[in-house]
């Protein structure tokens, strides 16, 4: 069905989960054409007399159903503060084509991969991880997660699927930046690849012959942790130019 616009397909509510007073996840229905894990969609609603819509990564792989969309509450923002009121049975519009290069094929073969996450950037890996491809191509993974508050280390049960899936192989490193917390590192990633924790932590080791990374989250971290790992050698990998580092600011 074509929604408010032309190119618009009307999706509805299935269920608006709460992780936090300012962390939600919302599943959707609607029919869009196949998309690859990584990539993102826009979401809009009719807020006074125009349509507002932003993008949002997909936290399913692309072959599970919902849609499911991992999101903060902006105290302003006037999309966010209409999508915490949404019911099962609301509407919510999607582009029906997805879009976006953060994605496992535009990344180099390597041994190790290290996905690195903030806030809500957890999602796309989160769709990653649900498909083949990782586990296949790469035999060391690790997931690092880092939130203000331990309450919005979310979904923990399904990452703890991926520990139980692949023990020994894959690793999952939760951080915390704003509170004291047991069995929780309080720092931020950048200073943790600088002074050596998060490798010790991980008991897995960061280079340019033998890593890739990725770089999901607010612009303060992407940029300062790309700053420390060109520091070790890593190089952005660019169209034609493969490297070892891939990112997506996801503000």
């Amino acid at each position: 069905m074509i929604g408010g616009g032309m190119g618009w397909v009307k999706g509805r509510v299935r269920e608006l989960k709460r992780w936090t007073e300012r962390l939600f996840s919302l599943y959707v229905d609607a029919e869009i054409e196949p998309f690859r894990a990584g990539q993102y969609n826009r979401l809009r609603l009719p807020i006074g007399d125009q349509w507002v819509g932003r993008p949002y990564s997909y936290v399913n792989p692309p072959d599970r159903r919902p849609l499911e969309f991992h999101f903060v509450r902006v105290p302003e923002g006037p999309l966010t503060n209409r999508l915490v009121h949404l019911q099962p049975g609301d509407e919510v519009e999607l582009m029906p084509r997805s879009t976006g290069l953060f994605t496992l094929d535009q990344v180099p073969d390597a041994h190790d991969i290290w996905l690195l996450a903030t806030g809500t950037g957890l999602g796309p890996f989160l769709s990653m991880l649900e498909t083949d491809e990782p586990w296949e191509r790469f035999e060391n993974i690790r997931l690092v997660h880092s939130v203000r508050l331990a309450a919005e280390l979310s979904y923990r049960d399904r990452i703890q699927g991926f520990i139980d899936r692949a023990p020994g192989r894959f690793g999952y490193v939760p951080m915390v930046s704003r509170e004291i917390c047991e069995n929780v590192m309080c720092a931020r990633i950048p200073a943790t690849i600088e002074d050596g924790r998060l490798e010790a932590l991980a008991a897995l080791t960061i280079g340019p012959g033998h890593s890739q990374v990725m770089l999901c989250g607010n612009p303060e971290m992407v940029r300062d942790t790309q700053s420390v790992l060109k520091g070790r050698g890593l190089r952005r990998n660019r169209r034609g130019q493969p490297g070892q580092i891939t990112v997506e600011n996801y503000w």
